[in-house]
Protein backbone atom coordinates (compact mmCIF):
# COMPACT_ATOMS: atom_id res chain seq x y z
CA UNK A 1 0.00 0.00 0.00
CA UNK A 2 1.44 3.31 -1.09
CA UNK A 3 1.89 6.45 1.08
CA UNK A 4 -1.56 8.11 -0.21
CA UNK A 5 -3.47 4.91 -0.05
CA UNK A 6 -1.95 4.96 3.89
CA UNK A 7 -3.16 8.80 4.19
CA UNK A 8 -6.52 7.94 3.14
CA UNK A 9 -6.94 4.83 5.58
CA UNK A 10 -5.86 7.35 8.67
CA UNK A 11 -7.93 10.33 7.59
CA UNK A 12 -10.93 7.85 7.51
CA UNK A 13 -10.68 6.01 10.64
CA UNK A 14 -9.32 8.23 12.86
CA UNK A 15 -12.92 9.81 12.75
CA UNK A 16 -14.35 6.04 13.26
CA UNK A 17 -17.12 7.64 16.08
CA UNK A 18 -18.40 9.91 13.29
CA UNK A 19 -18.13 7.52 10.02
CA UNK A 20 -19.84 4.72 12.35
CA UNK A 21 -22.87 7.62 13.37
CA UNK A 22 -22.69 8.11 8.95
CA UNK A 23 -23.23 4.35 8.71
CA UNK A 24 -26.52 4.09 11.34
CA UNK A 25 -27.67 7.48 10.45
CA UNK A 26 -27.66 6.42 6.68
CA UNK A 27 -29.52 3.03 8.05
CA UNK A 28 -32.32 4.72 9.78
CA UNK A 29 -32.89 7.20 6.74
CA UNK A 30 -33.56 4.28 4.77
CA UNK A 31 -36.21 2.98 7.67
CA UNK A 32 -39.71 4.73 6.80
CA UNK A 33 -41.38 2.72 9.60
CA UNK A 34 -38.93 0.56 11.71
CA UNK A 35 -41.03 -1.83 13.46
CA UNK A 36 -38.04 -1.48 16.35
CA UNK A 37 -39.18 0.72 19.28
CA UNK A 38 -36.61 2.52 20.47
CA UNK A 39 -33.72 2.78 17.79
CA UNK A 40 -34.22 5.41 15.66
CA UNK A 41 -35.65 7.66 19.20
CA UNK A 42 -34.30 7.10 22.54
CA UNK A 43 -37.21 6.16 24.18
CA UNK A 44 -40.25 4.18 23.10
CA UNK A 45 -43.38 6.54 24.33
CA UNK A 46 -44.31 9.02 26.70
CA UNK A 47 -46.93 8.56 29.61
CA UNK A 48 -48.74 10.96 31.92
CA UNK A 49 -46.64 12.64 35.15
CA UNK A 50 -47.59 10.95 38.24
CA UNK A 51 -47.03 13.13 41.46
CA UNK A 52 -44.06 11.89 43.72
CA UNK A 53 -42.33 10.39 40.92
CA UNK A 54 -38.68 11.58 39.21
CA UNK A 55 -39.27 14.45 37.53
CA UNK A 56 -35.53 13.46 35.61
CA UNK A 57 -37.50 12.21 32.43
CA UNK A 58 -40.11 14.93 32.59
CA UNK A 59 -40.39 16.20 28.59
CA UNK A 60 -40.56 19.99 29.07
CA UNK A 61 -40.24 20.38 25.59
CA UNK A 62 -44.17 18.95 25.06
CA UNK A 63 -44.76 20.62 28.34
CA UNK A 64 -44.27 23.49 26.67
CA UNK A 65 -46.96 22.39 23.65
CA UNK A 66 -49.48 20.89 25.74
CA UNK A 67 -49.33 22.35 29.12
CA UNK A 68 -49.48 19.37 30.46
CA UNK A 69 -46.61 17.20 31.92
CA UNK A 70 -45.35 13.73 30.59
CA UNK A 71 -42.52 11.76 31.34
CA UNK A 72 -40.09 9.81 28.83
CA UNK A 73 -41.19 6.17 28.70
CA UNK A 74 -37.68 4.57 28.16
CA UNK A 75 -37.09 1.18 26.62
CA UNK A 76 -37.05 -1.18 29.21
CA UNK A 77 -33.33 -1.22 30.76
CA UNK A 78 -32.57 -5.25 29.70
CA UNK A 79 -28.67 -5.01 30.07
CA UNK A 80 -28.43 -7.11 26.96
CA UNK A 81 -24.91 -8.39 26.87
CA UNK A 82 -23.10 -8.22 23.13
CA UNK A 83 -19.42 -9.40 22.48
CA UNK A 84 -18.02 -8.23 19.69
CA UNK A 85 -15.26 -10.88 18.20
CA UNK A 86 -12.84 -9.79 14.82
CA UNK A 87 -10.92 -11.50 12.99
CA UNK A 88 -7.70 -10.07 12.70
CA UNK A 89 -5.46 -12.24 10.29
CA UNK A 90 -3.61 -11.82 7.45
CA UNK A 91 -6.43 -12.57 5.11
CA UNK A 92 -8.64 -10.05 6.93
CA UNK A 93 -6.00 -7.18 5.55
CA UNK A 94 -8.00 -8.00 1.99
CA UNK A 95 -7.99 -6.55 -0.70
CA UNK A 96 -5.69 -3.77 -1.55
CA UNK A 97 -7.48 -1.18 -1.33
CA UNK A 98 -6.22 2.28 -3.01
CA UNK A 99 -8.18 4.45 -2.62
CA UNK A 100 -10.21 3.53 0.82
CA UNK A 101 -13.47 5.32 1.31
CA UNK A 102 -16.91 3.79 3.80
CA UNK A 103 -17.95 2.39 0.46
CA UNK A 104 -14.71 0.74 -0.61
CA UNK A 105 -13.03 -1.65 1.91
CA UNK A 106 -10.71 -4.21 2.91
CA UNK A 107 -12.37 -7.26 4.67
CA UNK A 108 -10.93 -5.72 8.26
CA UNK A 109 -11.90 -2.11 7.72
CA UNK A 110 -16.02 -3.80 7.01
CA UNK A 111 -15.04 -5.20 10.44
CA UNK A 112 -13.71 -2.44 12.39
CA UNK A 113 -16.58 0.08 10.68
CA UNK A 114 -19.80 -2.60 11.08
CA UNK A 115 -18.56 -2.89 15.00
CA UNK A 116 -18.42 0.54 15.50
CA UNK A 117 -21.58 0.89 13.86
CA UNK A 118 -23.18 -1.65 16.21
CA UNK A 119 -21.58 -0.42 19.42
CA UNK A 120 -23.66 3.23 18.41
CA UNK A 121 -26.81 1.51 18.23
CA UNK A 122 -25.90 -0.68 21.16
CA UNK A 123 -25.12 2.60 23.20
CA UNK A 124 -28.75 4.13 22.46
CA UNK A 125 -30.20 0.78 23.30
CA UNK A 126 -28.28 1.22 26.51
CA UNK A 127 -26.93 -2.32 26.10
CA UNK A 128 -23.58 -3.74 26.96
CA UNK A 129 -21.29 -4.60 24.82
CA UNK A 130 -17.59 -6.07 25.11
CA UNK A 131 -15.20 -6.49 22.49
CA UNK A 132 -12.02 -9.87 21.54
CA UNK A 133 -9.05 -9.44 18.77
CA UNK A 134 -7.45 -12.61 17.36
CA UNK A 135 -4.68 -13.05 14.76
CA UNK A 136 -1.72 -15.26 15.77
CA UNK A 137 -3.13 -14.86 18.77
CA UNK A 138 -5.63 -13.96 21.18
CA UNK A 139 -4.64 -10.16 21.46
CA UNK A 140 -7.02 -8.15 23.26
CA UNK A 141 -10.46 -8.84 25.16
CA UNK A 142 -12.73 -6.11 27.07
CA UNK A 143 -15.53 -7.57 29.11
CA UNK A 144 -19.24 -6.04 28.33
CA UNK A 145 -19.89 -2.77 29.75
CA UNK A 146 -22.14 0.27 28.75
CA UNK A 147 -20.60 3.15 30.24
CA UNK A 148 -19.17 6.03 27.94
CA UNK A 149 -15.32 5.70 28.85
CA UNK A 150 -15.90 1.99 27.98
CA UNK A 151 -17.36 2.93 24.75
CA UNK A 152 -14.23 5.20 23.64
CA UNK A 153 -11.89 2.73 24.67
CA UNK A 154 -13.26 0.26 22.16
CA UNK A 155 -13.67 2.43 19.16
CA UNK A 156 -9.93 3.77 20.04
CA UNK A 157 -8.99 0.49 20.11
CA UNK A 158 -10.83 -0.04 16.69
CA UNK A 159 -9.49 2.83 15.53
CA UNK A 160 -5.70 1.75 15.98
CA UNK A 161 -6.39 -1.67 14.85
CA UNK A 162 -7.59 -0.50 11.35
CA UNK A 163 -4.24 1.64 10.96
CA UNK A 164 -1.99 -0.94 12.04
CA UNK A 165 -0.40 -2.95 9.36
CA UNK A 166 -1.10 -6.28 8.04
CA UNK A 167 -0.39 -8.95 11.16
CA UNK A 168 1.55 -12.04 11.13
CA UNK A 169 0.74 -14.79 8.50
CA UNK A 170 -0.34 -18.43 10.73
CA UNK A 171 -3.91 -18.49 12.57
CA UNK A 172 -5.56 -20.87 14.23
CA UNK A 173 -8.91 -19.48 14.17
CA UNK A 174 -10.50 -22.14 16.41
CA UNK A 175 -7.85 -21.85 19.39
CA UNK A 176 -8.65 -18.30 19.89
CA UNK A 177 -12.43 -18.94 19.87
CA UNK A 178 -11.98 -21.43 22.79
CA UNK A 179 -10.38 -19.32 24.75
CA UNK A 180 -12.71 -16.37 23.82
CA UNK A 181 -15.95 -18.96 24.54
CA UNK A 182 -14.44 -19.32 28.19
CA UNK A 183 -13.72 -15.51 28.74
CA UNK A 184 -17.83 -14.71 27.93
CA UNK A 185 -19.31 -16.04 31.22
CA UNK A 186 -22.47 -14.15 31.32
CA UNK A 187 -25.42 -15.09 28.44
CA UNK A 188 -24.67 -12.75 25.58
CA UNK A 189 -25.42 -12.03 22.24
CA UNK A 190 -21.98 -12.57 20.01
CA UNK A 191 -21.52 -11.29 16.64
CA UNK A 192 -18.36 -13.19 14.76
CA UNK A 193 -16.43 -10.91 11.97
CA UNK A 194 -14.34 -13.08 10.30
CA UNK A 195 -13.50 -14.61 6.41
CA UNK A 196 -13.46 -18.26 7.82
CA UNK A 197 -9.60 -18.58 6.17
CA UNK A 198 -6.85 -19.90 8.95
CA UNK A 199 -4.02 -21.92 8.39
CA UNK A 200 -5.27 -25.32 9.23
CA UNK A 201 -7.93 -26.57 7.44
CA UNK A 202 -9.41 -29.21 9.89
CA UNK A 203 -12.90 -27.68 10.00
CA UNK A 204 -14.19 -29.69 12.51
CA UNK A 205 -12.01 -28.28 14.88
CA UNK A 206 -13.29 -24.75 13.88
CA UNK A 207 -16.93 -25.70 14.33
CA UNK A 208 -16.20 -27.18 17.60
CA UNK A 209 -14.93 -24.36 18.97
CA UNK A 210 -17.98 -22.38 17.46
CA UNK A 211 -20.26 -24.60 19.37
CA UNK A 212 -17.87 -24.16 22.64
CA UNK A 213 -19.19 -20.03 22.15
CA UNK A 214 -22.51 -21.42 22.69
CA UNK A 215 -22.17 -22.46 25.74
CA UNK A 216 -24.40 -20.73 28.58
CA UNK A 217 -26.80 -20.21 26.36
CA UNK A 218 -25.34 -17.41 24.29
CA UNK A 219 -26.63 -16.74 20.77
CA UNK A 220 -23.67 -16.61 18.16
CA UNK A 221 -24.33 -14.77 14.84
CA UNK A 222 -21.32 -15.41 11.93
CA UNK A 223 -20.75 -12.75 9.64
CA UNK A 224 -19.02 -14.46 6.89
CA UNK A 225 -16.84 -11.23 5.09
CA UNK A 226 -15.57 -11.44 1.74
CA UNK A 227 -14.73 -9.80 -1.13
CA UNK A 228 -17.73 -11.41 -3.60
CA UNK A 229 -16.23 -10.23 -6.89
CA UNK A 230 -12.85 -11.96 -6.42
CA UNK A 231 -13.08 -13.93 -3.24
CA UNK A 232 -16.22 -15.70 -4.67
CA UNK A 233 -17.12 -14.95 -8.61
CA UNK A 234 -13.02 -15.13 -9.05
CA UNK A 235 -13.34 -11.59 -10.97
CA UNK A 236 -9.87 -10.82 -12.23
CA UNK A 237 -8.26 -10.00 -15.80
CA UNK A 238 -7.26 -12.60 -17.74
CA UNK A 239 -3.69 -11.94 -17.68
CA UNK A 240 -0.90 -13.93 -16.36
CA UNK A 241 -0.93 -13.44 -12.66
CA UNK A 242 0.90 -14.68 -9.26
CA UNK A 243 -1.54 -15.45 -6.28
CA UNK A 244 -0.56 -15.46 -2.85
CA UNK A 245 -1.75 -17.67 -0.18
CA UNK A 246 -1.83 -14.82 3.03
CA UNK A 247 -2.14 -17.48 5.54
CA UNK A 248 0.28 -19.65 4.60
CA UNK A 249 2.81 -17.59 1.94
CA UNK A 250 2.26 -20.11 -1.02
CA UNK A 251 1.89 -18.77 -4.46
CA UNK A 252 1.15 -19.78 -7.73
CA UNK A 253 1.05 -18.34 -11.51
CA UNK A 254 -1.75 -18.93 -13.67
CA UNK A 255 -3.75 -17.48 -16.03
CA UNK A 256 -6.98 -17.14 -14.02
CA UNK A 257 -9.26 -18.11 -16.42
CA UNK A 258 -8.31 -21.44 -16.66
CA UNK A 259 -9.24 -22.19 -12.96
CA UNK A 260 -12.58 -19.91 -12.85
CA UNK A 261 -15.21 -22.72 -13.35
CA UNK A 262 -13.35 -25.07 -11.30
CA UNK A 263 -12.43 -22.24 -8.21
CA UNK A 264 -16.58 -20.85 -8.23
CA UNK A 265 -17.66 -24.50 -8.02
CA UNK A 266 -15.34 -25.01 -5.43
CA UNK A 267 -15.78 -22.20 -3.45
CA UNK A 268 -19.35 -22.83 -3.75
CA UNK A 269 -19.61 -26.15 -2.33
CA UNK A 270 -17.72 -24.52 0.82
CA UNK A 271 -20.17 -22.35 1.74
CA UNK A 272 -22.60 -24.80 1.33
CA UNK A 273 -20.94 -26.67 3.82
CA UNK A 274 -20.52 -23.97 5.75
CA UNK A 275 -23.97 -22.87 6.12
CA UNK A 276 -25.42 -26.46 6.72
CA UNK A 277 -22.73 -26.68 8.96
CA UNK A 278 -24.19 -23.55 10.88
CA UNK A 279 -27.72 -25.02 10.56
CA UNK A 280 -26.98 -28.19 12.81
CA UNK A 281 -25.09 -26.33 15.21
CA UNK A 282 -27.60 -23.29 15.85
CA UNK A 283 -25.30 -20.67 14.58
CA UNK A 284 -27.41 -17.80 12.77
CA UNK A 285 -24.79 -17.33 9.37
CA UNK A 286 -24.45 -14.42 6.90
CA UNK A 287 -22.90 -13.89 4.00
CA UNK A 288 -21.43 -10.51 3.45
CA UNK A 289 -20.07 -8.88 0.73
CA UNK A 290 -17.46 -6.01 2.12
CA UNK A 291 -17.56 -3.77 -1.39
CA UNK A 292 -21.75 -3.62 0.22
CA UNK A 293 -23.50 -1.54 2.46
CA UNK A 294 -24.13 -2.30 6.27
CA UNK A 295 -27.62 -2.96 5.94
CA UNK A 296 -27.56 -6.46 6.25
CA UNK A 297 -25.28 -6.31 9.78
CA UNK A 298 -27.46 -4.06 11.25
CA UNK A 299 -30.92 -5.01 10.28
CA UNK A 300 -29.69 -8.73 11.24
CA UNK A 301 -28.98 -7.07 14.91
CA UNK A 302 -32.12 -5.89 15.24
CA UNK A 303 -33.98 -9.00 14.57
CA UNK A 304 -30.88 -11.13 16.84
CA UNK A 305 -32.02 -8.59 19.32
CA UNK A 306 -35.51 -8.75 19.46
CA UNK A 307 -35.30 -12.79 19.22
CA UNK A 308 -32.89 -12.93 21.83
CA UNK A 309 -34.66 -10.79 25.33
Amino acid sequence: MNLQSELHKASLFQNLELLANQVVEGFISGIHKSPFHGFSAEFAEHKIYNDGESTKHIDWKLFAKTDKLYTKRYEEETNLRCHMILDNSASMHYPEVENISISHLNKIGFGVLAIAALMNVLKKQRDAVGLSIFSDGYKYYAPEKGSERHHQMLLNKLSDLALEPKPPQRTETYTYLHQIAEKIKRRSLIFLFTDMFQSETDDEKLFDALRHLKYNKHEVVLFHLLDHATEFFFDFENVPKRFVDVETGEHIDLYSDSVKENYEKAIKAYFEALKLKCAQYKIKYFEVDVQGDFSKVLNTYLVERRNFL
